[in-house]
């Protein structure tokens, strides 16, 4: 079945990433799974290169195309490659919507520059430790005071959190107003008051800095406010698609990876004097991975579709998240399976695959949440 979704100026796109990937992340990304965080100067050099800001529009340094197509050959060539620590996904995919929307013109003068460039590091910050996927439970406070907002609270779990410079963060402005009492604040590096805690030990995504961050009496300037007062977690929901589709690409492109990994594996690997793949269990555990392989395919595709045309639902896109990211994990489960032992030792592709999947079923909303989502939509 051939893929139709992309043009050739996204397969030039492609290749131009690929060699940037093996020139700039290959060489050091073993260090940075050790280090616990990629160096900065990956960043600097992925915004020369045009690979940030895709969407931004050029006078402020941007690609000037919104065309997820972009987005989708950054996260499928990352993800292939294994380089898990590269935090570009969650600053194309999700923070820069957040940028390009709810931004006035001096913010986008301030902000967008260096975010293209690679100078600012970007995180959005929601989950609190005390709330997970339960957004409408945020703690995090911000008070007005004169020109400023005056915020305190924590965050957890929050990706690029060591490296970030620019920090989306969602506080409750008026907690009489239940959800229309969020609202967004910018918190940038060097704002007294702001902390962050540890780089948190994670069973995968090594390389990836995830953070727990502390805002005590940070004042945050009125002019850092993102939007509308009150109006954040509107602006979260009609976000969120976009990031749990970001989630469902890297689950598709992993699971080909690995089954195409496994697929060779089972070609070279021989027991009782032939190759494993000769064996019927094998055949057919192989048959079942590469059907629900090209099913996740054809969806994802047709979501991003979808969400270029600004048609895919909310529904839709948790179906995405959810239903790909189960298949990832139980494919590469089973694909490990096949490498035997080998599937248990780290310098195999697929034991690190193994260990980096299992949060996709757990951030952008847990599955349990994508599947209440989903159940809602059908009015029962």
């Amino acid at each position: 079945m051939q893929r139709t979704l992309f043009e050739p100026e996204h397969e030039l796109f492609r290749e131009s990433y690929r060699k940037f990937l093996e020139q700039e992340v290959a060489p050091f990304h073993e260090q940075w799974e050790k280090d616990k965080i990629v160096d900065r100067e990956v960043w600097k050099k992925a915004g020369e290169q045009g690979f940030l800001g895709m969407a931004v529009p050029e006078e402020f340094g941007g690609g000037g195309v919104d065309d997820f197509r972009y987005n989708t050959v950054l996260t499928e060539e990352t993800t292939r490659g294994g380089y898990s620590g590269v935090g570009f996904m969650l600053h194309n995919d999700v923070v820069a919507p957040y940028l390009l929307a709810l931004t006035n013109e001096e913010q986008k003068k301030r902000w967008l520059p260096g975010f293209c460039s690679g100078e600012l590091i970007t995180a959005i910050a929601m989950t609190e430790p005390g709330t997970g996927s339960d957004l409408q439970g945020i703690k995090t406070r911000a008070v007005r005071d004169g020109d400023d907002w005056v915020l305190n609270g924590s965050k957890t779990f929050i990706t690029n959190g060591i490296n970030a410079d620019l920090v989306i963060v969602v506080a409750c402005t008026d907690p009489e107003k239940g959800a229309q009492g969020f609202s967004l604040l910018v918190v940038e590096r060097g704002m007294p008051g702001f902390e962050r805690g540890r780089n948190l030990d994670k069973i995968g995504l090594d390389a990836q800095d995830t953070a727990e961050l502390h805002f005590t009496d940070v004042r945050v300037p009125a002019a850092n406010l993102l939007g509308e007062e009150g109006l954040g977690f509107i602006y979260l929901m009609q976000n969120l698609p976009q990031e749990r589709l970001s989630i469902a690409v890297v689950a598709a492109a992993a699971m080909e990876k690995v089954l195409e990994d496994t697929i060779q594996y089972c070609r070279d690997r021989k027991a009782f004097g032939k190759p494993i793949g000769k064996f019927q269990n094998t055949r057919f555990e192989l048959a079942e991975l590469a059907t629900e392989t090209k099913l996740a395919r054809v969806f994802v595709d047709k979501c991003i579709e979808e969400l270029n045309a600004g048609t895919l639902t909310v529904q839709e896109a948790a179906m995405a998240k959810y239903w790909t990211t189960d298949k990832q994990v139980e494919l590469i489960d089973r694909c490990l399976q096949l490498h035997g032992g080998y599937g248990y030792m780290r310098e195999y592709p697929v034991a690190r695959a193994y260990l980096d999947a299992r949060v996709q079923k757990i951030y952008g909303g847990t599955n349990e949440i994508m599947k209440e989502v989903i159940g809602r939509g059908l009015e029962i």
